[in-house]
């Protein structure tokens, strides 16, 4: 019960590496916000948390709504009264797809949930940080942009995931002296829905063939990790265990990015 006391806002929270995160906050004895934007699963997440003896709300915005994220910060300070914790988690892999192929609406689309969201979710929630003390941000960024660049037509992710890095080391020297720390976690293959959200047009038009050895996850021999796996380093990341780590982003595949 490490995080007793603390209060944690876990975006994108609705299943996945944020169900993971945020189930694996409250049982480390966290007060934990679920925010997502579908009600339906943020509510399934928070009763699991509950039936587990957890604490939680649920709230329903779109991270890239001002208007919405606003409404919902305000919701958890009123009911929790502050915020220690934030796990930058909503996100979207959008449309892979040839550069020239590519829609300026597709670009911006996911510009506006995985960049834009982060932004706001950090720029809403840093001043209780502050106001708290101290406290630490986690942003879920992604192998691909930041050590791999070989998923076709992934140029939007991959520049969503390779700026949440920049704002975490920057962000990292600036909010230092408040005592809030910053750092990344940057998952490959993870069993996740998130594929769900992926469109993918004329692969073919920007793959470059390769034959990797057998297994491409040399950990478990080519299986996908689990989003437990993430929450773990997650939780990590948020305690006082990780005291002197900032602006640092850990790589979560089982070597998978090593090898590809």
């Amino acid at each position: 019960m490490e995080l007793r006391g603390k209060t944690a806002l876990v975006t994108g929270a609705g299943s996945g590496i944020g169900k993971a995160a945020a189930t694996r906050l409250a049982a480390e004895g966290a007060r934990v916000a679920v925010l997502s934007r579908t009600a339906e699963e943020i509510e399934k997440t928070c009763a699991e948390i509950r039936s587990a003896g957890g604490e939680a709300i649920a709230l329903t915005a779109d991270t890239s709504d001002e208007a919405a994220m606003r409404n919902a910060v305000s919701e958890l300070v009123g009911r929790f009264g502050g915020i220690d914790i934030v796990v930058a988690n909503a996100g979207i892999n959008g449309v892979w797809a040839p550069i020239d192929d590519l829609k300026p609406q597709e670009w911006d689309k996911t510009i506006a949930i995985n960049l834009r969201g982060t932004y706001l979710t950090l720029h809403l929630t840093v001043p209780h940080l502050k106001a708290a003390g101290g406290g630490s941000i986690i942003v879920v960024s992604s192998i691909n942009g930041t050590r791999t660049f070989t998923t076709p037509g992934a140029t939007a992710y991959s520049a969503t995931k390779a700026a949440q890095v920049a704002m975490v080391q920057q962000l990292a020297l600036e909010l230092g002296k408040h005592r809030i720390r910053v750092n990344a976690v940057c998952p490959g293959a993870i069993d996740t829905s998130i594929s769900d959200n992926t469109a993918s047009r004329n692969k073919q038009e920007t793959e470059v063939p390769v034959i990797w050895p057998e297994g491409e996850i040399p950990v478990t021999g080519g299986k996908a990790g689990k989003a437990a796996d993430v929450a773990e380093t997650i939780a990590f990341l948020a305690s006082d265990r990780s005291r002197h780590i900032t602006g640092t982003p850990i790589w979560i595949d089982g070597g998978q990015s090593l090898l590809r």
